[in-house]
């Protein structure tokens, strides 16, 4: 992906890169204790946990109010992706398009 160099446009992108990681992270971990993979009761595990809920539930949450799941499968967090390579792309346009190098 095309990086600006502007320094703002270049901390947007990255805080949006680092919370689709996050928002993977969630995602992996969830199947894991899922699968009892992990023991929850683990007091590392359970502080990644509540760190993944803590940075991703809230927008989860907006997401299910508008689409609840479906079958038991939670889409929240492919719109959430989806809305952030959306985001990545409309500022890398906005910035191509409308500001000055």
């Amino acid at each position: 992906m095309y990086v600006p160099q502007n320094p703002v446009i270049w901390l947007l992108l990255t805080v949006l890169d680092l919370y689709s990681w996050i928002v993977l992270a969630a995602v992996v971990m969830s199947w894991l204790l899922a699968f009892n993979v992990v023991n929850y009761h683990n007091n590392i595990v359970r502080g990644l946990v509540r760190f993944l809920e803590v940075m991703t539930e809230p927008v989860f949450r907006q997401v299910r109010r508008v689409i609840p799941p479906i079958g038991g499968i939670d889409l929240s967090p492919i719109i959430v992706f989806f809305a952030i390579i959306f985001l990545e792309k409309l500022i890398v346009y906005v910035y191509a398009r409308f500001l000055p190098y």
